[in-house]
C-alpha cells in the first residue's frame, strides 16, 4: 500500500462525532491555523513588572499632543493609565457640593498673589474645588476675572477659612473687601471627629463616619498623618463596611490600648468599585427593570465593575456602568485624576449615570447610552442622549446647538454600542439599532436592524475589516450592512459548557495579525474565565483553547495585542513563544487532535509501520525544539482506541493502546506498530522555547485483514 498523507481540512469542527466530522479537526488547544495547516500560537509577555489592583476589564490606548503612549486599564477596584510600565491611579473621587453667599469674604496682601478667603462654616480641604462668581471690580490691583473663574483649595487656615492663587500680586493690601460674592464649592474631603476607635493588641480600627455611602472593597485616603493609641493612620485604605455609619480599615501596627480619639481629620472617598465575579439576579421581578431579558432563572443585571471609555483628542472619557460620566484631562498629568463631567465649568445637564459612552470620531459627539433624562436623576436604560458638537459639558438640547436625545423601544436595555463606517450599531438585550447623524434639527436618528436578537454582553462585541461580530446567547452573528447568523463549526461545543450567570464577563478582541476574533468566556461553573473561542474570518474557520484572560485590546499604537492576565498585570501577546505572565517565563502546552479517519477505505484492518513526520519549528528558541505525535487506532467508531469492545460513547473512549513518537527538528522516519481500522492523530507539544507549524506527514501502512480481534 502506498504511503498515506495525514491533510485535514482547517478548523476545529465539533459540531457532530468525531467519525462524521471525518477528515477535520476535532479539538485543540493554543494552536490556530496559517494557511490551513495548524501551528502552536504566541506567547506572551510582560509589558512591566508592575502590576494593578484588582481584575481588569477595560483597556483603551490613545496618543495625547505631546507625544504620550498611554493605556488606560479598568478594574472592578480602580482606573488607571499606564505609562511607560508604571500604572498610575486616576480613579475618580466622590464629592459633595454646596453654594454659599458671602459679603466682603476676601483679605489681600501687597506683593501677592494668595487670596485668603474667610466663609463661615466652609470646612474646605486642600484639593478641594471652588467656582467664584459676583467681583464687580478690581480688588487692590487684581482683574475681576482673576476671582470670577474656577480655583483649587491651596491651603486650609481653619473650618472657616481657606487661601486660593491667582495669577495679579495684589497692588495694595486689604481686609473685608468683594461685595456680595457666590461660592459654588465641589468637595472631595470629609471631616471626622471623634470617629477612631482602636482595640488593645488588633490592627483593626473602626471608623464612625455618619452616612459613609461606601461598600466594602473601597478605597479611602486619610490626611493628614493621625497616630492614636500607637497607630499611625495616613494614606490610603481599603474598607470593610459594618453598617452605614460605620466601617474598619487594617493598620500597619497593631494599637497599644483601646479607646476612642476626640481629633479631626479628612478623609477623601473613591467612587464605589464593584466585585471580581459576577452577582446576577433571577427570575421575574429580579431586577431593576423587572424580569431578566431572557427569561426565568437567566441573569436580570449584574454588579460588576464595568468600564467604557474613549479619548476626547488627547483628554479621555470613561464611565463605570450604571455609574457617572468621568472626564480626564492630559495638560494636568499623570497624577491628575478624573472628574465627574458634572463637575467641568459650564457643564449643563450632563448625564450624572450612565450604562455606556462612546464619542463619534469624525462629527464629535459624546454620547451617553443608557443614563438619567433631563431633569431626573433616575435611570432610563432604553435613553440616548448626545452632547453639543465638540462639546463634553453642554447637553441642553437649544435652537443654537445640536444636543439631543431619543429612546429606544425594543428592548429593556442597552449592552453596547459600536461605530461602523458612519452610524453607531446600538445593542439592547434583545435587538440591534442603527444610530446615524441626520443633521440639525433631529440631529441623530435610530432604525431598527433586528429583533429577537441577542448579545451575551457588553464587551462580546469586535470590529474587524469594516464587519461587526458578536456572541449572542446561544449563537453569533455578524453585522456588515445587515444582521445575519454567523455559522460556527463549534456552536454546540461552546454554548453547552459556557457559564451564563458569568455572561457580562465575556468579552471579545481582535488579532488582525492573524485575521481572528477571540471571544472569552467562562466555562460551565467557573466564576473567571478559563476558555476561548476563535474565528478566522479570512479562511472562515474556528478553533478553541483554554486561557485565562479578563480584557484584550489590538492596537497599532503598540507593537501587539495587549490583553489582561489575572496575575493583576498586562501582557503583549504573540510575542515570544512561552508564558510570560511571570518571570522567568515557563513552556504552555499546545496539542491539536483529528477526527476519527480510516485506513484505506475502512473494511480491512490497516497495520501502520513507519511515520514520516513534516513539520517546521521556525521561530522555535529551544536548542532542539520537538513535539510528540499520537496514532490512537480504533477497531470502529464505537469503540475504545483499539479496544475490542464499546466503551458507551464517543467523548468516553479509553486509551488502551496507542503509539507516541517523539519528532525533532530533523526527524526523517520513525518506525511505529499501529493497528487498526480507523485512526486519530494528535500532535502535542509542551517545551520551553517551542514553536511548531504540521505540514502533510504521511503514514506507511500494509493491509492487515479485515478480522476485528487484536
Amino acid at each position: 500500500m502506498p504511503l498515506k498523507k495525514i491533510i485535514f481540512k482547517p478548523g476545529v469542527n465539533r459540531e457532530n462525532t468525531r467519525y462524521t466530522t471525518e477528515g477535520g479537526w476535532y479539538e485543540c488547544d493554543k494552536v490556530r491555523f496559517r494557511q490551513g495547516t495548524p501551528e502552536k500560537i504566541g506567547g506572551w509577555v510582560q509589558l512591566s513588572s508592575s502590576t494593578f489592583l484588582g481584575v481588569c476589564r477595560a483597556l483603551w490606548n490613545w496618543i495625547t499632543l505631546g507625544g504620550a503612549n498611554l493605556f488606560a486599564v479598568g478594574t472592578n477596584l480602580k482606573y488607571y493609565i499606564e505609562s511607560g510600565g508604571a500604572y498610575n491611579d486616576i480613579t475618580p473621587l466622590k464629592f459633595t457640593t454646596a453654594t454659599d453667599i458671602v459679603n466682603n469674604p476676601f483679605n489681600t496682601t501687597i506683593g501677592s498673589n494668595v487670596i485668603t478667603v474667610n466663609d463661615t462654616g466652609s470646612n474646605v480641604q486642600i484639593g478641594d474645588i471652588v467656582d467664584i462668581s459676583g467681583v464687580a471690580t478690581a480688588l487692590d490691583g487684581i482683574p475681576a476675572a482673576e476671582f470670577n473663574t474656577r480655583h483649587y483649595v491651596t491651603a486650609r487656615i481653619n473650618a472657616n477659612s481657606y487661601q486660593i492663587t491667582v495669577t495679579t500680586n495684589a497692588t495694595s493690601g486689604a481686609s473685608g473687601i468683594g461685595g456680595s460674592v457666590t461660592f459654588n464649592y465641589i468637595k472631595y474631603w470629609v471631616e471626622l471627629t471623634n470617629a477612631y476607635t482602636t482595640v488593645n493588641g488588633s490592627a483593626t480600627v473602626s471608623i464612625a463616619a455618619s452616612s459613609h455611602g461606601g461598600v466594602t472593597g473601597n478605597f479611602v485616603t486619610f490626611s493628614p498623618t493621625f497616630t492614636f493609641n500607637g497607630v499611625t493612620i495616613f494614606g490610603e485604605y481599603q474598607i470593610t463596611v459594618l453598617d452605614a455609619n460605620t466601617y474598619t480599615i487594617q493598620a500597619s501596627t497593631t494599637a497599644s490600648a483601646s479607646g476612642t480619639s476626640t481629633s479631626t481629620t479628612f478623609v477623601q472617598y473613591q467612587i464605589n468599585t464593584g466585585p471580581e465575579i459576577q452577582v446576577p439576579l433571577f427570575g421575574w421581578g429580579g431586577g431593576p427593570w423587572g424580569g431578566g431579558p431572557w427569561g426565568v432563572g437567566i441573569p436580570s443585571t449584574s454588579t460588576l465593575r464595568m468600564w467604557s471609555q474613549m479619548n476626547f483628542g488627547e483628554d479621555l472619557i470613561f464611565a463605570p456602568r450604571n455609574g457617572g460620566l468621568y472626564y480626564w484631562d492630559a495638560t494636568l498629568g499623570l497624577s491628575a485624576r478624573g472628574v465627574n463631567a458634572t463637575t467641568l465649568v459650564g457643564s449643563s445637564d450632563c448625564p450624572t449615570v450612565v450604562l455606556y459612552t462612546s464619542i463619534s470620531d469624525v462629527s464629535r459627539f459624546v454620547f451617553a447610552f443608557g443614563c438619567n433624562d433631563y431633569g431626573s436623576s433616575t435611570l432610563d436604560p432604553m435613553l440616548i442622549r448626545w452632547s453639543d458638537q465638540e462639546s463634553v459639558t453642554n447637553w441642553t438640547p437649544a435652537a443654537t446647538n445640536q444636543a439631543g436625545s431619543l429612546r429606544l423601544s425594543h428592548g429593556s436595555e442597552i449592552y453596547s454600542a459600536w461605530q461602523v463606517r458612519q452610524e453607531f450599531v446600538v445593542f439592547t438585550d434583545s435587538s440591534v439599532y442603527s444610530l446615524q447623524y441626520l443633521g440639525p434639527p433631529a440631529v441623530w436618528g435610530a432604525q431598527l436592524l433586528g429583533d429577537n436578537i441577542s448579545i451575551i454582553g457588553p464587551n462580546a462585541v469586535a470590529l474587524a475589516s469594516g464587519v461587526l461580530y458578536w456572541m449572542g446567547r446561544d449563537k453569533f452573528y455578524k453585522y456588515d450592512g445587515s444582521v445575519s447568523t454567523l455559522s460556527c463549526d463549534l456552536r454546540q461545543y461552546i454554548f453547552s459548557d459556557i457559564s451564563l450567570s458569568q455572561n457580562f464577563q465575556v468579552f471579545a478582541g481582535t488579532n488582525e495579525g492573524f485575521n481572528e476574533i477571540w471571544w472569552f468566556y467562562c466555562s460551565n461553573g467557573e466564576t473567571e474565565i478559563d476558555r476561548y473561542v476563535v474565528y478566522n474570518y479570512l479562511e472562515n474557520i474556528w478553533f478553541y483553547g483554554n486561557l485565562g484572560r479578563s480584557a484584550w485590546l489590538d492596537t497599532d499604537l503598540r507593537s501587539y495585542p495587549v490583553a489582561a492576565t489575572y496575575a493583576n498585570n498586562l501582557v503583549y501577546q504573540e510575542n515570544g513563544v512561552d508564558d510570560g505572565t511571570t518571570l522567568p517565563a515557563v513552556p504552555f502546552n499546545s496539542y491539536i487532535q483529528s477526527s476519527e479517519f480510516d485506513i484505506d477505505d475502512g473494511h480491512n484492518f490497516g497495520f501502520i509501520w513507519r511515520i514520516l513526520p513534516d513539520i517546521t519549528f521556525r521561530q522555535s528558541t529551544a536548542n532542539s525544539p520537538q513535539v510528540t505525535m499520537t496514532l490512537l487506532p480504533l477497531q470502529n467508531s464505537g469503540s475504545g482506541y483499539n479496544s475490542p469492545a464499546s466503551v458507551g460513547g464517543d467523548d468516553d473512549a479509553v486509551v488502551v493502546r496507542s503509539t507516541t513518537v517523539p519528532v525533532e527538528q530533523f526527524t526523517g522516519q520513525v518506525y511505529v506498530r499501529v493497528r487498526g481500522r480507523q485512526l486519530v492523530f494528535k500532535v502535542e507539544g509542551n517545551q520551553l522555547g517551542l514553536q511548531w507549524q504540521l505540514g502533510a506527514p504521511r503514514i506507511d501502512i500494509r493491509p492487515d485483514g479485515r478480522r476485528g480481534n487484536t
